[in-house]
C-alpha cells in the first residue's frame, strides 16, 4: 500500500500544475488537426503533389492565363496596336450582340441541338451499357464493345463525308433502301432540308460517341456489389428487375455527375459537326454560337465582337453548371463541387 501511494504521488508531481485536473489523452488518439497535421500530410504525399505540378501549370497556362484576352471584348481591338493604345468601348460589343436578330436565331439552333444531344446522346449510352453488362458471352461482349467505340477515333471530317454520301440522292444507301421498299417515290434531299439538319447532326453524334461514353458507365457498373444480384436472384427477381432496382441505382452518382457536366456545355457544343455537315441551303438551321463567332467575328476581323460572344458562352455555361449542381445537390445530396 505504501509503495503504491508513493508511486501515485510521484506521478502527480511529474505533471505540471497547469495541466493538473485536465483529462488525459488516451493512448493511440489522433493528434489535433491544425497546421502541424496539414504539413505532415503534405510531407507524406509530397510525391503526389510533385506529380500534379505539371498539370496545374498546364491548366493555368491554357485555361486561366488566356482570360486576359477577355479585355478585347471591351475594346475596339486592333492587332497592330499595343494594349495601352487600344480604344476602350465599354459594353458596346455586348449591346450590339443582343440587338442582332441573327444572334437569337443562332442561339435557338445551339440550344435545340444541345438539348437533343443531351436527351438522346445521354440516354442511349446508359441503355447500351446496361445491355452490354447483361451479355454472358465475354468474347461477343468484347467484340461489340470494341466495334461500338471505334467511331470515336474517326475524325469528324471522315464522319461528315460518310454521312453525306449515305444521305446523297446519287447512290446514297439510305435513299436506295427507301425507294426499294417503296416508302418514297423519289430520293429525298436530306442535306438540303433545314428541318432535317438537327436530326442528322444528333444521329451522327450518337453513332460516333455512344460506344466511348458507354465505357464510363460500364466501369461504374463493375463497382456494384455482386452480392446484391445474388440476393435478388434468390428472391426471384428477373433480370429486368435487377437492372431497374440494382444497376441503375448503383450508377446514379456517375449519371448525375456526367449529366451536370453535360448541362454546363449546353451552349458550348462546338462547331465541327455543324461546319462540316452544313451548307448554304441549311445555314439558318446549322449555324451555332461558336460558328457565329467565327463567321461574324474572326473572319471579318471583328475580334472584339467574337470575344464578346465567347464571354457570353462562358458565363452562361458557368451559370448553368452551378444551377444544375445546386438542384441535384438539393434533390440527391450529391454534387461535383
Amino acid at each position: 500500500m505504501g509503495s503504491s501511494t508513493e508511486t501515485a504521488s510521484s506521478a502527480d508531481t511529474a505533471i505540471p500544475e497547469s495541466n493538473r485536473g485536465r483529462p488525459r489523452k488516451a493512448r493511440g488518439s489522433k493528434p489535433e488537426r491544425g497546421e502541424k497535421g496539414l504539413w505532415n500530410s503534405v510531407k507524406q504525399q509530397k510525391y503526389l503533389y510533385f506529380m500534379s505540378i505539371p498539370f496545374v501549370i498546364w491548366v493555368f497556362v491554357f485555361s486561366y492565363f488566356p482570360l486576359w484576352g477577355w479585355t478585347m471584348a471591351f475594346q475596339n481591338y486592333k492587332p497592330a496596336k499595343s494594349f495601352w493604345d487600344q480604344k476602350w468601348v465599354g459594353l458596346d460589343n455586348f449591346i450590339e450582340l443582343f440587338q442582332d436578330e441573327r444572334f437569337y436565331l443562332v442561339l435557338r439552333n445551339t440550344l435545340a441541338m444541345s438539348l437533343m444531344g443531351i436527351v438522346f446522346g445521354f440516354v442511349v449510352p446508359i441503355f447500351f451499357a446496361i445491355l452490354l453488362n447483361e451479355l454472358r458471352g465475354m468474347l461477343f461482349k468484347r467484340v461489340v464493345q470494341t466495334v461500338s467505340y471505334l467511331p470515336h477515333f474517326v475524325s469528324w471530317v471522315v464522319v461528315a463525308g460518310l454521312v453525306t454520301k449515305m444521305l446523297s440522292i446519287d447512290g446514297g444507301i439510305v435513299n436506295d433502301i427507301l425507294v426499294a421498299l417503296h416508302i418514297v417515290d423519289e430520293p429525298i434531299q436530306f442535306m438540303a432540308k433545314g428541318s432535317w439538319f438537327w436530326y442528322i447532326v444528333t444521329a451522327s453524334d450518337i453513332w460516333k460517341e455512344t460506344g466511348w461514353n458507354t465505357i464510363i458507365y460500364l466501369a461504374a457498373i463493375t463497382g456494384i456489389d455482386q452480392e446484391q444480384y445474388e440476393a435478388s436472384r434468390v428472391d426471384g427477381a428477373s433480370r429486368w428487375r435487377q437492372m431497374w432496382h440494382i444497376t441503375l441505382p448503383g450508377i446514379r452518382s456517375t449519371i448525375a455527375i456526367l449529366f451536370i457536366m453535360a448541362i454546363g456545355h449546353l451552349v458550348s457544343n462546338g462547331f465541327e459537326k455543324q461546319f462540316l455537315l452544313g451548307n448554304s441551303l441549311v445555314t439558318d438551321y446549322s449555324e451555332v454560337l461558336d460558328l457565329y463567332a467565327l463567321n461574324y467575328g474572326i473572319n471579318l476581323g471583328r475580334f472584339s465582337y467574337g470575344t464578346a460572344i465567347g464571354i457570353f458562352n462562358s458565363m452562361v455555361s458557368i451559370l448553368l453548371l452551378f444551377t444544375a449542381n445546386g438542384i441535384f445537390k438539393k434533390l440527391t445530396k450529391e454534387s461535383i463541387m
